[in-house]
């Protein structure tokens, strides 16, 4: 297949894509049931639209390339790699997301509910409306991240490190929050959530 090839509309059953490196390729509203991409590598590379049934992402490195309103079920990012990826409005469920290296990138609006992300690195990345509700953050490092009226509802925080995180719209009330590290702004915030009024 062409590193620059655009691909519409098909459903890719069973395809061995272990250790290809795809550059720039497109994909739109194409569906990828049990496809391995274990180790594979993308660059500046777009699927959008697309369904992702089982298969694996492990190993794979993705730099500066987009997943825009995807939907992965059951799928492996096992040692995989985003940096500077654009996930935006792609939903998740029962995937494998860690280990996980994230280095940067928008994630606004994605949706990754109940899921495990203990210990992930997520520094400076951009989780503006995201629905991170029941899953396990524990330990996560989450400094410098935009979290904007995002969705914390029963999301385990428990050691992970909010400083400097932009928390505007963010319900806390809910979360686990034991030994959570926040700055002032942070610390503010949850105790006027728990009904504290703070002097200025």
């Amino acid at each position: 297949m062409s590193r620059d090839a655009v691909v519409e509309g098909e459903h890719l059953r069973d395809l061995d894509l272990y250790g290809e490196d795809l550059g720039a390729v497109r994909y739109v509203g194409c569906t990828f049931t049990d496809v391995d991409l274990s180790e594979a590598r993308t660059e500046g590379a777009v699927f959008e639209s697309c369904t992702f049934h089982g298969g694996r992402f492990a190993g794979s490195t993705h730099v500066a390339s987009a997943f825009v309103a995807c939907d992965f079920r059951r799928v492996s990012f096992a040692d995989a790699t985003l940096e500077g990826c654009k996930l935006t409005a792609s939903v998740f469920s029962e995937c494998t997301m860690r280990p996980l290296r994230v280095v940067g990138g928008l994630w606004r609006g994605v949706t990754i509910r109940g899921t495990r992300l203990t210990g992930l690195d997520l520094t400076g990345l951009d989780l503006r409306e995201a629905d991170l509700s029941q899953s396990d953050l524990t330990g996560a490092v989450l400094r410098d991240a935009r979290l904007t009226d995002a969705v914390l509802r029963e999301t385990v925080l428990d050691g992970a490190d909010l400083r400097g995180a932009a928390l505007d719209g963010v319900d806390l009330r809910t979360s686990r929050l034991r030994r959570t590290r926040l700055d002032v702004a942070g610390a503010v915030l949850l105790a006027e959530q728990h009904g504290a009024l703070v002097d200025g």
